[in-house]
């Protein structure tokens, strides 16, 4: 399994901690409907007893991994656009991070989006995984208009921006290589902003 935490030993961790990283890494890896939960129970050391304990249905650990993924996917993603806005200006910032993750740099294997992923498979079965999406697109969104200079469409520009972002991850999601992703992204910034590399 690849730990997106890597600083910490999972067997170290308490119980629910232990259980939540291993389904984060399975669902995320294989997949949320290919994951059974006696598979998340095996990984991850616990017993069915305890397991039920702190999740008392697969749904339930379900949204507690897309939480848990929420809070880590955002504070990396204003970590490296505040990161790489030193060399690259305004929104041009998410291309350089962008490829990190696409190249599985930051956040370990790249899989695409967690969020996307979890409305393919789930859709309205379980309409929290939406309601988490939007979210996170939300706040996604919110962190690119920090990188926008002052102005009335500045909402509307990150929006327009967001969604840019979004094509680019479905296409390194299945492309053998990001860079034509990024390329992409990169005219998309440059022609809605007039920033350039």
């Amino acid at each position: 399994m690849n730990d997106i935490d890597g600083s910490v030993d999972i067997g170290e961790l308490p119980a629910r901690d232990r259980i939540l990283r291993t389904a984060h890494d399975l669902f995320y890896g294989e997949g949320i409907r290919a994951t059974g939960i006696d598979r998340v129970i095996a990984a991850s050391g616990v017993t069915k007893v305890t397991f039920y304990r702190h999740f008392p249905s697969k749904n339930d650990l379900i949204v507690a991994y897309l939480d848990m993924r929420h809070a880590r996917w955002m504070a990396w993603f204003s970590e490296a656009l505040a990161r790489h806005g030193d060399r690259h200006p305004g929104a041009l910032a998410l291309v350089p991070a962008m490829g990190e993750w696409f190249r599985g740099e930051a956040l370990g294997d790249y899989r695409g989006c967690a969020f996307l992923n979890g409305v393919g498979e789930m859709g309205p079965a379980l309409p929290e995984v939406v309601e988490i999406t939007r979210r996170h697109k939300q706040d996604m969104t919110d962190a690119i208009v920090g990188r926008l200079p002052a102005s009335r469409q500045r909402r509307k520009l990150a929006a327009a921006l967001a969604l840019a972002v979004d094509g680019a991850i479905v296409q390194a999601q299945f492309a053998d290589d990001p860079a034509p992703a990024l390329k992409g992204l990169q005219l998309i910034v440059e022609s809605l902003t007039g920033d350039t590399a």
